[in-house]
């Protein structure tokens, strides 16, 4: 629905963006000693917990990059807008940082549908867009296949999850017959359901349930209860964290005791308060990162985000907006220009470049080819389990 109102938007809404002028993608006169950074994120609504999260490490990399001289000498200066969740607001904040900030390139959003609403302004502009935790592969390939230029994305995309989580299922908890409960109106969640479930079967298990729910439902039992007669050994729950919360608690007071298993989209302190710690157990998600990774780029990155921040673990989406900055950063040294084609160029041509979430290779469909993590929550806290490469 939000999807479909922020293209009608953006049908009307995208000439007077494009009127406006070009983005600051392209560079002035040289002259200027900063670089503006547009950052359009979730900073409140339904999904602020991965805005601010995103912001928290988009300004701990921003810190360190600044106090380090910058990038090709020059001071980053980031210019935040708030998409309050919603897609049409998404739209509106890309058209104010293209066409009124100028900025060079836009980090955001945290959820791909609020992502997808920028698209036509960044291509239109010729502004890179860079979204830190969108997964689905319409973010940067439409869903006609025409490849959307100037997106990109850090985290990994959603069939990767969802054949990671079902190759964790079937190989590791051994489990045959599992059910599936998404969000019928999410992309995301249907995204991962349709690789998870193609996956599973191939690999020979059964799918014995297939239940859908809506965001903002909250009361669960009814659907629960028809998958729980069907006695599955899993429950597959792709989503977001302020439903999940409330269908694991559901769940676990009816009695189902089987595994469940979620996305990055679980992944919010938020999920605990909802579920409660005891209800969390047995649960797990693939995610991008761990905190508890003993890598040693990892570790010194949650060590210095901690001092920074009262001493609060790094969650996924925290690193992913750490990573973001960095890859952008990166992209813009090798440009060496503040030119928004050239650091499109230079982005689709990362190769082997070592960050927190993983070493990245950006594919030719703008994606990054990396590591996934799988975690799992014991007493309300993310332990880390196994990390998984891609084939």
């Amino acid at each position: 629905m939000k999807k479909n109102f922020a293209k009608m938007f953006m049908a009307s809404t995208l000439l007077a963006g494009v009127l406006a002028g070009c983005s600051g993608a392209k560079e002035s006169s040289g002259e200027s000693k900063t670089i503006k950074v547009g950052v359009n994120l979730e900073l409140s609504g339904g999904v602020a917990s991965y805005g601010e999260s995103l912001a928290a490490g988009i300004n701990l990399a921003v810190d360190e990059i600044n106090k380090k001289g910058g990038v090709d000498g020059k001071k980053l200066d980031v210019v935040k807008v708030d998409n309050k969740s919603d897609a049409a607001e998404a739209t509106n904040g890309a058209i104010k940082l293209t066409s009124q900030d100028k900025v060079t390139a836009i980090i955001g959003a945290a959820t791909s549908g609020d992502t997808v609403a920028q698209t036509e302004i960044a291509n239109s502009n010729k502004t890179v867009l860079l979204t830190p935790s969108g997964t689905s592969p319409n973010v940067t390939v439409t869903e006609k296949g025409k490849l959307n230029e100037f997106v990109f994305r850090t985290s990994f995309i959603d069939p990767f999850q969802g054949t990671v989580a079902a190759n964790f299922a079937s190989k590791e908890l051994k489990v045959k017959n599992v059910a599936i409960f998404a969000d019928s109106a999410s992309d995301y969640a249907k995204g991962l359901a349709a690789s998870f479930k193609e996956t599973f079967k191939a690999a020979g298990g059964k799918i014995v349930a297939e239940e859908a729910y809506v965001a903002k439902d909250t009361d669960f039992r009814a659907t629960l209860t028809r998958i729980k007669s069907k006695n599955p050994e899993f429950i597959f729950i792709p989503g977001y964290y302020e439903e999940v919360g409330l269908i694991v608690k559901q769940a676990r007071e009816m009695g189902i005791t089987a595994p469940l298993m979620g996305a990055d989209g679980w992944d919010s302190p938020k999920l605990v308060e909802l579920a409660g710690a005891d209800a969390l157990n047995n649960t797990f998600i693939t995610n991008h990162y761990s905190s508890e990774d003993p890598d040693k780029k990892i570790q010194t990155f949650v060590s210095t985000f901690k001092d920074q921040n009262d001493g609060a673990s790094p969650n996924a989406f925290n690193a992913l907006g750490y990573d973001s900055v960095y890859l952008l950063a990166d992209a813009i040294e090798r440009a060496g220009s503040t030119d928004s084609s050239k650091i499109k160029d230079a982005l689709a041509k990362t190769k082997d470049l070592s960050l927190v979430t993983g070493i990245v290779t950006i594919d030719k469909n703008h994606n990054p080819i990396k590591s996934a993590t799988v975690l799992e929550y014991k007493d309300g806290k993310q332990v880390f389990n196994t990390k998984v490469n891609p084939e």
